[in-house]
């Protein structure tokens, strides 16, 4: 409780409105000359909407730094596009000049209309295709931020974002927002992360997280608190013989870098050998430290 109180100081010098701090990036190369003529206000027009929507309730503290990496992939007329995004969202570490990356996604299903020049509004009881795309992902930025400061402390955030899911899933618009076997998506990370089935790993994000902050500090602790959430997802994965969670590979995905810093020269040397079955993507990642 005490660390709780101690970094929520920290954060929250300064009160504000709005949450994000959302640098836009856009790639239309792939489209005609024409498509690119009218989407030249597109990143700027984006930008403001997630720096300006407020989208909690609640007075803000330090804003959160997200980049939004966009790439459109087609246009089937001069209003209808198909794009394929990456999102990046990272927080600072306690008394410490650098970040931790808290979110990696790459989304390549979001199809919406824009035209030039259009006004955006956010409204999360009706689904459009263009805004609830966004509202969600920004939901989703601020729920897994606030995880990491508070124990479950962004499951308000999570909850609208799978209302948002639900309204896309019923939608004509619902690509990507149904069930779906593929490696990501949207109902996927949020359901995961609702899922009784993750509670004890999301709550070991908050630990996890506390370990990152402590670790300058107190390195032993630091890798203790780390190794607390490998060992979580190892009861899983001994279980189970698999973890096959969006919310999980969402994690590492972010993660896995940060995790391989922190952990050189753990006494424990298996760690790596269970991270390469909990986290199969990365595992040449993690061969290249093992000893």
């Amino acid at each position: 409780m005490k660390y709780i109180l101690l970094i929520y100081l920290f954060f929250s010098v300064t009160s504000t409105a709005q949450e994000l701090n959302c640098k836009v990036e856009v790639n239309f190369q792939n489209l005609p000359v024409n498509n690119r003529e009218l989407l030249t206000d597109f990143g700027s027009v984006i930008e403001n909407y997630m720096n300006t929507t407020r989208f909690t309730n609640t007075d803000w503290g330090q804003k959160i730094d997200c980049t939004f990496s966009i790439f459109f992939t087609s246009a089937g007329s001069d209003v209808d596009y198909s794009a394929q995004i990456v999102i990046v969202s990272q927080r600072p570490i306690y008394r410490s000049t650098n970040n931790s990356s808290i979110l990696t996604i790459n989304d390549g299903q979001w199809q919406f209309k824009y035209q030039k020049g259009q006004a955006l509004y956010s409204n999360q009881t009706t689904f459009d295709p263009l805004t609830s795309f966004l509202d969600y992902y920004a939901l989703i930025i601020i729920g897994m931020d606030m995880d990491t400061f508070e124990p479950l402390g962004g499951t308000v955030h999570f909850k609208r974002a799978q209302d948002i899911v639900n309204l896309g899933a019923n939608s004509a618009a619902n690509l990507g927002w149904q069930s779906s076997s593929s490696t990501y998506s949207r109902w996927g990370l949020v359901n995961d992360i609702l899922s009784a089935t993750y509670s004890y790993f999301r709550t070991s994000i908050f630990d996890y997280h506390y370990g990152i902050d402590i670790f300058s500090q107190n390195k032993q602790l630091g890798q203790q608190k780390i190794v607390g959430l490998i060992d979580v997802l190892w009861i899983m994965y001994e279980k189970i013989g698999s973890i096959n969670s969006v919310y999980v590979r969402t994690f590492f995905d972010a993660k896995h870098g940060e995790i391989i810093e922190h952990l050189k020269g753990y006494p424990d040397v298996e760690i790596f050998a269970k991270l390469k079955k909990i986290d199969p993507p990365h595992t040449s990642k993690y061969e290249a430290v093992m000893p």
